[in-house]
C-alpha cells in the first residue's frame, strides 16, 4: 500500500477517478456516487440525500449528547437578523460583510410580462441579514436574560442552518447555505470563559478522532485568522489524503467586545455592574467532506461505524424463485440476531436489503456508500448455516477479488461487535499512520518554500518556528505565504516549545506553528 495516499495497487476500482489522479475529481465522484449530497438548482446550496444525511444525523446525536453532558441547552434563534444589530459590532460586521445575504423587500409583484419582481412599495425600513452565525442576536437575548452573577455561566448551543454567500463551492466542504451547531456562552470572568472556550475545543477534538476517526490537531489560530472580533481563536485541523489541511471546528474567546456591543452585563457580589466574558463555538457538515477525504479510497466512501446510519448490510441472492422465501426468512433471522447486539456502546444498526436487483450490482452501491461491513448470502449459504462477510476497510483480497471471509452464521454474531470495533479502530489508525509520514519541519523559508514545490503533490504539513508577529509584520508573512499558496493552521496546544529561530523574521522563536495548504 502506498503510505502518501493508502491506494492498493493493481486492482480494479468502481470509482472511474483515482485519488492520486485527481483528488478533486475523486472527491465530487464519492459525493455523486455514494448518494451524500447533489445540486439544488440554487448556486453554492446542496440537497443531502438520505445516506448523506444519516450520516449528519448520527454526528448531530452524538455531538449533542456531549453537548448537553456539558451543562449546554439547546434553544433556537430567528434566521433573520436586524442589520443593526451587526452595526453594533463593527469589526465582527467587517469579516462578514462580503458573504451576507441580505433581504431588502417583503412582497413581490408581477412585472407585465410574466415575472415578478421586488414590489418597490414593500421595501423593509430595516434590511435583515440572513444568518451567518447568531452572535449579535444571542448577544441581545443574553443582555435580557442576564441581570446577577447568579445567573452566569449562561450557556445555550442551537442547531441551525447559517448563510455566507461563497464565490467558490464545493460540497460539504464550503457552501453558500450548510448546516452547523454554535454554542454560545457568557461568564463572569475571563478564566471562566477561557476554561469554556479549551473545554469546547477538546469536546471537539475528542468527537473528531473517537467518533469520526479522524485524527485532528487542536491549538490556536495566528492573530490573522482569528474570528472577527474575537480576542483568542482554537480550532482543530485535520489532514486530508491529498495533504491539505481542513479547519473541522473552532472555538472562540471573545473577551467582553460582543457584551459592550450588546449591553450583557450583570451585577457582581458586591453590587457593581460588570460586562460578561462570552465565547462562541461551532462544528458544521464541513465535518461529513473531511470524513470523505480523510477516509474514502478508490472505490468510494468509507464510514466509520460509529457514525454510519447502517454498521451492517445483509444481501440475500435472490432469484425470484420460490426459494426466496426460505432464504429471506434466513437473513431476517440474521438481522434479528445481529440488532440485538451492542457495538460501540449501542445497538448495532444492521438493514437487510430486500430490494430486487442483482446481489453483485447491490454490493457495489453499498461499497461506494462505505457501509462497513457486507454480507452476502445464498440460497446454499442459508441452507448450510453461513454467511459471507466483507470488510469495506479491506475491500480487496490478495489475489485482486472481493475479500469475502466466509463462516458460520453463529460464529459471524459472536464476532460481529469486535469486527465493527475493530473497523473504527483500524480506520482511525490508517489516518494517524498517514498523517504522521506527511508531517516535515523546516528550519528556514527556502526550506519551507521547497518542502510545496511544484512537483509535491502530496506535501502534507510543515512544522515550523515563529517569533508569532503581529499588525504589519505578521501581515508581510501572510502576504508571503499567499505567493504560495500556504497557510498558518494552528499551535498545537502542549507541542514542543520552540528553540530556534523564527523562519519568518530572523528572532528568537516563542512558539511551533503548522503551515500547510487548505481547504
Amino acid at each position: 500500500m502506498n503510505q502518501k495516499t493508502g491506494q492498493t495497487p493493481a486492482i480494479r476500482h468502481a470509482l472511474s477517478t483515482k485519488r492520486e489522479d485527481d483528488f478533486a475529481q475523486w472527491y465530487q465522484e464519492v459525493v455523486s456516487e455514494a448518494e451524500m449530497a447533489e445540486e439544488s438548482g440554487v448556486r453554492g446550496c446542496m440537497v443531502i440525500k438520505p445516506w448523506g444525511y444519516g450520516v449528519w444525523e448520527r454526528i448531530q446525536r452524538l455531538m449533542d449528547d456531549r453537548i448537553k453532558a456539558a451543562g449546554v441547552q439547546n434553544c433556537y434563534f430567528p434566521l433573520f437578523i436586524p442589520l443593526s444589530y451587526f452595526a453594533k459590532e463593527a469589526e465582527h460586521v467587517e469579516g462578514f460583510a462580503k458573504e451576507m445575504a441580505v433581504v431588502t423587500h417583503h412582497r413581490l409583484i408581477g412585472d407585465g410580462k410574466g415575472g415578478l419582481v421586488p414590489d418597490p412599495e414593500a421595501k423593509l425600513e430595516e434590511p435583515l441579514i440572513v444568518r451567518p452565525t447568531s452572535e449579535t442576536v444571542i448577544g441581545q437575548a443574553m443582555a435580557r436574560w442576564v441581570q446577577s452573577w447568579r445567573d452566569l455561566p449562561l450557556m445555550v448551543n442551537q442547531w441551525a442552518n447559517v448563510v455566507r454567500w461563497e464565490m467558490r463551492t464545493r460540497m460539504f466542504l464550503r457552501t453558500s447555505e450548510f448546516l452547523w451547531q454554535e454554542g454560545h456562552t457568557a461568564h463572569a470572568d475571563r478564566d471562566d470563559a477561557m476554561t469554556e472556550t479549551l473545554r469546547a475545543l477538546e469536546m471537539y477534538r475528542d468527537f473528531a478522532e473517537d467518533e469520526l476517526a479522524m485524527p485532528v490537531i487542536a491549538g490556536e489560530k495566528p492573530e490573522n485568522e482569528r474570528f472577527p472580533g474575537a480576542v483568542a481563536t482554537y480550532s482543530i485541523e485535520a489532514m486530508m489524503q491529498d495533504g491539505k489541511a481542513l479547519q473541522a471546528g473552532t472555538s472562540h474567546y471573545l473577551g467582553t467586545g460582543f457584551a459592550h456591543a450588546a449591553g450583557i452585563t450583570y451585577q457582581d457580589r458586591e453590587g457593581a455592574q460588570q460586562y460578561a466574558h462570552t465565547t462562541s463555538w461551532g462544528t458544521s457538515t464541513r465535518m461529513i467532506g473531511g470524513l470523505i477525504m480523510v477516509h474514502g479510497d478508490d472505490d468510494g466512501l468509507r464510514v466509520p461505524p460509529r457514525v454510519a446510519p447502517q454498521q451492517i448490510v445483509i444481501l440475500p441472492m435472490l432469484r425470484e424463485t420460490p426459494e426466496d422465501d426460505a432464504l429471506l426468512a434466513y437473513c431476517e433471522d440474521l438481522r434479528k440476531s445481529l440488532a440485538g447486539l451492542s457495538a460501540l456502546g449501542e445497538p448495532v444498526r444492521v438493514l437487510l436489503d430486500k430490494r430486487p436487483g442483482k446481489a453483485t450490482q447491490k454490493r457495489w452501491a453499498w461499497v461506494k456508500k462505505g457501509v462497513p461491513l457486507i454480507l452476502e448470502i445464498g440460497g446454499r449459504d442459508a441452507a448450510g448455516g453461513q454467511v459471507s462477510m466483507l470488510r469495506r476497510d479491506r475491500l480487496w483480497s490478495e489475489a485482486a477479488k472481493a475479500n469475502f471471509i466466509g463462516m458460520a452464521k453463529d460464529d459471524f454474531v459472536a464476532r460481529a461487535s469486535a469486527e465493527i470495533e475493530d473497523i473504527q479502530t483500524s480506520l482511525y489508525a490508517e489516518a494517524k499512520a498517514r498523517r504522521h509520514v506527511n508531517i516535515s519541519s523546516a528550519a528556514s523559508f527556502d526550506e519551507l518554500a521547497a518542502a510545496f514545490a511544484d512537483d509535491k503533490r502530496y506535501p502534507g504539513w510543515v512544522e515550523v518556528e515563529w517569533a508569532r508577529p503581529t499588525g504589519e509584520e505578521l501581515e508581510a508573512v501572510v502576504q508571503k505565504l499567499k505567493a504560495l499558496k500556504l497557510t498558518m493552521r494552528n499551535t498545537p496546544l502542549g507541542g514542543d516549545p520552540a528553540t530556534g529561530s523564527c523562519i519568518f523574521t530572523g528572532r528568537a522563536a516563542v512558539e511551533k506553528i503548522y503551515v500547510a495548504r487548505s481547504y
